[in-house]
């Protein structure tokens, strides 16, 4: 066999070629991040047979993404590292050395005397989820912001109006009558059969002629503000939102789309769907990764923080939190529709609850059961058969 060691940067990557005794076949060599680079990279190792070849780089942020997926579809056997491994390989040279060259060369080494695991086009699903689920996250904060933001503006421009639709203002209705009538004396203006086809229009019928006159009488005696600054601030912010919540459907489709070809048991699971299950899946990663349910359970910072000093041990304390949050965010939604749709959570919640805890606090120990079967059904590829 031979080992072929890349060190990632973002610009340009280092590699070498290393026989299985550890000889230096090809030296380092530079190669940048693109086609040409990777072109370079395969011209490189076009003598060894491919299937002799294992090829390794460490976990650096995004930047090896391209690479792997690159190789990945080239049919070549690629290892994901963890740093530390290279670390303690680093720690054994009598010289301390750092380069990107003699990088290469660590990494190389590492591959003979380490266990590795190849990485596959499922990985690369999991990659994608991941990516998509983290991206989800972070425009579902944004919305939820300008949620927060247009609700402060309409307080000031149209205060009653949070009155009159009983469902909140964050609704179709609501967001197509501020788009084309952000203050009340426009509201007041409308003419009235137009008024009552924009709401009916909007809300799938749910409001009529009558509610219709009742607003536009209320805009009318409204304390509100007519102040075209904010008026602005109101239009725009619902075409966020608008835009946000387009691009979130997207983003689920995309995960959708994933999960079916994945075919992963944790759909089995009740109560969890393809976006939820989507986000654990990526977040999670390689299952082998974990050898134990606890450290699955760590990762999510689900475990319980642990509080001594000197001969006292806090014996209740709350969950770490401290692993990934997107994953922990993923699994306590999960555990709360899992705990709706089977007996067997539901029984569990109900017995920590009868011990007093709140509803979140029995919810966190139903979504630490929940990691434990979600590791058995991931390292073992069984369904789903509690009941």
């Amino acid at each position: 066999m031979y080992y072929v060691g890349i060190d990632i940067a973002k610009l340009n990557h280092f590699a070498s070629v290393v026989s299985a005794d550890g000889e230096v076949l090809v030296k380092p060599f530079k190669f940048t991040n693109d086609n040409d680079g990777f072109c370079k990279l395969l011209s490189a190792l076009a003598s060894y047979e491919r299937g002799s070849l294992i090829i390794g780089l460490e976990s650096t942020a995004h930047y090896a993404d391209n690479l792997v997926e690159f190789l990945v579809s080239k049919r070549y056997q690629v290892c994901v590292i963890n740093p530390i491994q290279t670390s303690t390989m680093r720690k054994n040279n009598i010289r301390k050395t750092k380069t990107d060259k003699v990088d290469t060369l660590v990494i190389a080494r590492t591959l003979i005397t380490q266990p590795h695991r190849f990485f596959s086009q499922e990985d690369i699903d999991l990659m994608h989820l991941k990516n998509l689920g983290r991206f989800r996250q972070k425009n579902i904060k944004e919305r939820t912001r300008l949620k927060v933001q247009l609700t402060a503006y309409v307080d000031r421009v149209f205060p009653e109006l949070q009155y009159f639709f009983k469902s909140g203002l964050h609704q179709k209705a609501v967001y197509a009558l501020l788009k084309e009538a952000p203050t009340p004396d426009l509201v007041a203006s409308m003419h009235l059969t137009h008024l009552a086809h924009l709401l009916e229009v909007s809300s799938h019928g749910h409001f009529n002629k009558e509610q219709a006159k009742e607003l536009r009488i209320l805009a009318q005696k409204s304390v509100g503000s007519s102040d075209r600054a904010l008026s602005l601030q109101v239009t725009q912010s619902v075409e966020q939102i608008e835009l946000l919540d387009r691009q979130i459907k997207d983003i689920e489709s995309q995960m959708t789309e994933i999960m079916l070809g994945l075919d992963s048991v944790i759909m089995t699971i009740p109560g969890i769907g393809y976006v939820n299950g989507g986000m654990i899946l990526g977040e999670i990663g390689d299952i082998h990764r974990f050898q134990k349910p606890c450290q699955l359970l760590a990762f999510a910072g689900l475990d319980p923080s642990v509080y001594q000093s000197g001969n006292f041990n806090a014996s209740h304390t709350r969950m770490s939190k401290r692993g990934s949050r997107v994953l922990r965010y993923a699994l306590i939604n999960a555990a709360h529709n899992v705990v709706k749709n089977n007996s067997t959570f539901k029984a569990y919640y109900d017995a920590k609850m009868a011990e007093g805890r709140n509803h979140y606090s029995a919810l966190g120990h139903c979504a630490g059961k929940l990691v434990r079967v979600i590791f058995k059904m991931l390292t073992d590829d069984v369904a789903f058969n509690l009941e």
